[in-house]
């Protein structure tokens, strides 16, 4: 099984009500009477007006959470990430194990005179880069300074610590990038839409750092008027390692 199978295999049986959906320009949140989630919208190419982007559109609070999980699974970049709120949203996180442990320190502290790779151009690259041995960067649009997604192959076997983005998981290439991973490089898995869920560790990841909503209506307004991460409220950064410090 896929990890997007079992994440959703994961989720709870019993049918889950759908309160709210909100499709930001930046941002999609999913809120359920159990609570909410967050992922990044994600859109393939340029969208025409005439494009079906979401089958269920204008009737998604009609499904419950589990059905628009589902949606995880689709090859609509935009249904995904509508999946993966969902997902978030209904995820059983153990509040114990989470911490708020920063993501960008705990590259630089794991690398340290070591080689480093990066899936995702993150905000902190510029000052991950010269605390580390060397940083090498995965972008499917690469910017200055970046590789393309064809340089894994090369970059990725020779890592010792990794750090995958979340949206691996909405555009169905995570697989793919952990498997390239040695047995013993630390492997990160970062971005407001990682998925607290301990499926992960069993795919090789060591660390998880994501989002938990902890205010659904302001996570809601602020991602309907286009607020990119630094500006939504109701939201709180945290991670949760393999190993219990």
């Amino acid at each position: 099984m896929s990890v997007v199978g079992d994440l959703l295999a994961r989720l709870p049986h019993e049918p889950v009500r759908l309160c709210e959906v909100c499709v930001g320009a930046f941002w999609t949140v999913v809120w359920t009477e159990q609570g909410a989630g967050l992922a990044s919208t994600q859109l393939s190419g340029h969208a025409n007006h005439d494009d079906n982007l979401v089958h269920w559109a204008g009737d998604l609070t009609r499904h419950s959470a589990q059905e628009l999980a589902g949606l995880l699974a689709s090859r609509s970049a935009l249904e995904a990430a509508l999946g993966m709120a969902a997902v978030n949203a209904l995820l059983e996180v153990d509040e114990n194990r989470l911490t708020d442990r920063n993501a960008s320190e705990e590259i630089v502290q794991r690398g340290k005179g070591r080689r480093v790779v990066i899936v995702g151009h993150f905000p902190f690259i510029p000052s991950v880069r010269p605390a580390v041995g060397h940083l090498d960067v995965l972008e499917l649009d690469p910017g200055p300074g970046d590789l393309p997604p064809q340089a894994a192959s090369d970059v990725l076997p020779r890592a010792d610590v990794v750090a995958i983005t979340g949206t691996s998981l909405l555009n169905k290439t995570f697989d793919g990038l952990i498997a390239l991973c040695r047995p013993d490089a630390f492997v990160l898995m970062l971005g407001p839409t990682t998925p607290l869920s301990t499926v992960l560790f069993d795919y090789g990841v060591d660390l998880v750092a994501g989002t938990r909503v902890i205010d659904p209506l302001e996570a809601l307004t602020t991602a309907s008027q286009a607020a990119n991460f630094r500006q939504m409220r109701g939201v709180r950064l945290v991670t949760m390692a393999k190993d219990v410090l």
